[in-house]
Parts: structure tokens; C-alpha cells; sequence
């Protein structure tokens, strides 16, 4: 049991239906395994995480001693007097820790499960396909540590920034509960990590054809509209500055995922031996006109003549055929000699 934990004893080509479940089940056990090595870790140090994610709140409060100070207001004096964090129960205390360690542990793991999805679905693709893969996953970490990292050191100081100036404003005494802010910090970095994967499932998208590359360019008000009402989920407050700076760089993404992916379709397409562009799918055959009836001479509108003159001696010599059939009469009345003439 322990060495197929650590190896898989056979190759995937040789495995049947069954082994194939059971590796996909032991790829899932490592991560588990590999992200809860890390919330143990997060738990038995504990004294060390909360001064990391304490960061953002600090920035809030000077920002000259962050790192992207200039993208922050200046903070109010009220801010820079808030007392350390409190928490009032028992539970919250335990919801602290909680967030801390599963943070810890999905940044631990996201590596592992990025490997493990390579090493299951990777005997399955080409040799081509298989050196997109590893750019693929790497992609993939680059940006969700991309969004993770916009999070931490900028969207999460100015959401507390604008809070408090809406508590004064309010004329409100703010206590900031640790759970709270953990809670909030936590959850922030890995949504829009998550998010920052929007143009990676769009090049998939259009690498599986499901989706044309013409056609996403050709929604991209509808796209614009859904990536800032995704923006305004994922932010606390949505305000304005956050809102359209996370917009735009979503935005971007699209217009860069299909330019790539309308790429990767040609290329696809023409080893396929189609044509290069999805588009001529659509397109009739040449010897069809625009009713659909052109002759195949190039004459536009013959055939539609053709046909009617068709039609017309179809139909006369229908009649003549009935004019020419003898008619059925009725039998004769009783007693009626006519009939034996």
C-alpha cells in the first residue's frame, strides 16, 4: 500500500479501467496528504503566521513601509491609533487559527496538485501536447500567485483604508475582530488567485472548440460586463480604483487568451488538414447561390426558371392524361335498353 503511495508500480498503458480509478484516487490522497502537512505546520507555528498575514494591516496604516505604498492613500490618524486585533470567544480564536493554516496549506499544495494533474491526465496527450503541459501548469501557478499577491500587498490595505474612512464618515468606533480580518486577508488572496485563471480555462475553452476565438472577440461587451460584475463579487466594497484596475487587468487577460488561443486553433486545424480558420466551417459550397437554386453554369436565377418551366408541363400533361382516361359511368337504370346498343 505504501510503495503505490509513493510510485505507481505500472504504466498507464497497461493499467485497466479500475487501476486507473485507484490512481486517480491515490494522486488525490498526496494532495490531501501534502496540504494537510501544511495546516499542521501553520498550527505548530502559529505564533509565527499571524505577523504575516498582520502585513496588510500595517500597510494600511503606514503605508510608506509598503511595498507599493504609492498605489495607497495616506492613512487618517484614527487609522494609525486602531489597537492591536481583538477577539472576544473562545471559537473565534479557533476560527483564527483555522484561517491561517488553510491558507498555509493550500499554498503548499497548489504546487503538488498542479504535478499530480500533469502526471494523470499526461498519457493521454501527444508528444506536442505534452510540451504545452508543463508551460500550461506553470502558467497556472505563475498567475494564481500573481492574484494572490495583488491581493496581499495592495487590494486588502486599501479595502481597510476605505472601510475606516466610511466608519468615521459614519461616525462609527471600528473594533477589528482578528477572525474577521483573517477571514477576510484568506479569503481575498485565494479568489483572486482563483480568478487570475480566467484566460487559462479560456485558451482550454477554445483549444477543445467549444467556443470559436471570432466569437468570444465578437462578445467582448457582454464579456466586459461579466468580468466587472465578477470584480465587484470578489472585492469587499467594489470601489472604484480596485473595480476598474482589476477590471482592466481581467480584461487584458481575455484579449490576450484569445489572441493565443486563436493561435493554438490554427495550428490545430491545419495539422488537422482543415482550414485554418474555424469561420469557413459556416461557409456554403461554391455551386450554391444565394437562394440556393443557381445553376451549376454560373447563371444566377436559371435554375429557378428551369424549374418553374419544369412544373409547367408537368402539369399539362397530367390534365391531358386525365382528359384522355375514360370516364367511369354510372350503371343503368332498370329496365333502360340503351345499354345494349
Amino acid at each position: 500500500m505504501l510503495s503505490s503511495f509513493i510510485r505507481r508500480n505500472k504504466p498507464k498503458a497497461e493499467m485497466t479501467f479500475l487501476e486507473h480509478l485507484d490512481d486517480l484516487r491515490i494522486s488525490m490522497l498526496r494532495v490531501l496528504g501534502v496540504f494537510a502537512v501544511g495546516m499542521v505546520g501553520a498550527l505548530i507555528f502559529y505564533e509565527e503566521t499571524p505577523t504575516l498575514l498582520n502585513m496588510p494591516l500595517e500597510w494600511a496604516k503606514h503605508p510608506e513601509t509598503s511595498p507599493v505604498g504609492f498605489l495607497l492613500g495616506e492613512s487618517s490618524e484614527g487609522l494609525r491609533s486602531i489597537p492591536e486585533l481583538k477577539e472576544f470567544t473562545f471559537m473565534g480564536v479557533w476560527k483564527v487559527l483555522m484561517y491561517a493554516a488553510f491558507g498555509v496549506g493550500i499554498a503548499i499544495a497548489s504546487p503538488v496538485f498542479l504535478y499530480e494533474t500533469a502526471r494523470f491526465v499526461g498519457p493521454a496527450l501527444t508528444d506536442r501536447e505534452k510540451r504545452v503541459l508543463v508551460p500550461f501548469c506553470l502558467a497556472a501557478l505563475l498567475l494564481f500567485l500573481a492574484g494572490a499577491s495583488l491581493a496581499f500587498f495592495w487590494l486588502s490595505p486599501m479595502s481597510v483604508q476605505i472601510w475606516h474612512h466610511f466608519a468615521v464618515g459614519l461616525k462609527m468606533d471600528v473594533i477589528w475582530q482578528a477572525s474577521d480580518y483573517y477571514g477576510f486577508v484568506i479569503m481575498m488572496c485565494l479568489l483572486t488567485g482563483l480568478t487570475f485563471q480566467f484566460p487559462l480555462a479560456l485558451i482550454v475553452v477554445m483549444w477543445l472548440e467549444i467556443v470559436r476565438p471570432r466569437t468570444l472577440l465578437r462578445h467582448w461587451r457582454g464579456m466586459l460586463f461579466g468580468i466587472m460584475c465578477l470584480v465587484a463579487l470578489i472585492t469587499p466594497i467594489a470601489e472604484p480604483i480596485s473595480l476598474f484596475v482589476m477590471t482592466g487587468v481581467l480584461f487584458g487577460f481575455y484579449l490576450v487568451a484569445v489572441a493565443i488561443g486563436t493561435a493554438i486553433v490554427r495550428r490545430k486545424r491545419v495539422a488537422r488538414g482543415d482550414s485554418a480558420d474555424p469561420e469557413d466551417d459556416d461557409v456554403d459550397d461554391d455551386d450554391d447561390g444565394p437562394d440556393g437554386d443557381d445553376d451549376p453554369d454560373g447563371e444566377p436565377g436559371s435554375s429557378g426558371r428551369s424549374s418553374s418551366a419544369s412544373r409547367a408541363p408537368t402539369a399539362s400533361s397530367a390534365a391531358a392524361v386525365e382528359a384522355e382516361r375514360p370516364r367511369r359511368l354510372p350503371p343503368p337504370a332498370e329496365g333502360d335498353l340503351s345499354s345494349l346498343d
